[in-house]
């Protein structure tokens, strides 16, 4: 099978622009615009735009600050070590960044298969302001589809696991559909909704998928 996550919200409790922004003193901007997002008020790309922006000339090494930050939930790398030991392939998909991500799970001494997420450039040692990635127009239904084809999985057999708006086009299209602590719009789309990293290892061994 093919289990895809978010990440911000989901596989971690850190929100990455927020971290960023605490850099910066723009944190109270940051997290109203993800909040406006996340519940469907602005669509995700503007409000990555607008996140991405109040970080213009925020220096590496304050970035790299932030990205140390970024931690997985307590059982998260069980429950991904526990698919991955049973033969299933897992991806990260997120509208976050890469950087964050790839911290989080060296942190927490695990790995997934394939992670897809934006970026912040850099430039002259600072951030840029703007953003770039696969997941700023793209959603990640189209990223769960293109990921299933590659790994020759069925749609029939890929579970998504998310908790906001942009998720919800993944969410739709899997085979099962996992909220976790979703937000209001978001949770008539899942098929069932578990609140805890150890709730979902046992809703997917009650699936028989580990």
């Amino acid at each position: 099978m093919l289990i895809a996550f978010d990440f911000d919200g989901t596989l971690s409790d850190s929100e990455m622009t927020v971290l960023l922004g605490e850099q910066c003193g723009v944190a109270d901007e940051m997290e109203a615009i993800t909040a406006r997002a996340m519940n469907d008020e602005i669509d995700y790309a503007t409000s990555l735009r607008e996140r991405a922006a109040l970080l213009h000339g925020l220096s590496e090494d304050a970035a790299a600050e932030a990205w140390d930050q970024v931690v997985l939930r307590d059982g998260a790398a069980a429950v991904i070590d526990a698919l991955r030991e049973g033969g299933h392939t897992v991806a990260i998909l997120t509208g976050g960044f890469e950087t964050g991500v790839e911290t989080a799970l060296d942190t927490a001494g695990t790995s997934v298969d394939t992670i897809v997420a934006n970026r912040l450039p850099v430039a002259a040692g600072a951030l840029t302001g703007e953003v770039e990635g696969p997941l700023i127009e793209g959603t990640k239904d189209d990223a769960l589809e293109s990921l299933a084809a590659e790994y020759g999985v069925e749609m029939a057999e890929t579970v998504a696991v998310g908790d906001g708006a942009n998720d919800l086009p993944m969410l739709e299209v899997a085979g099962l559909a996992i909220g976790f602590e979703p937000k209001p719009a978001v949770k008539p789309s899942c098929d069932t909704v578990v609140a805890s990293m150890q709730e979902l290892l046992a809703t997917l061994e009650s699936r028989n998928v580990v």
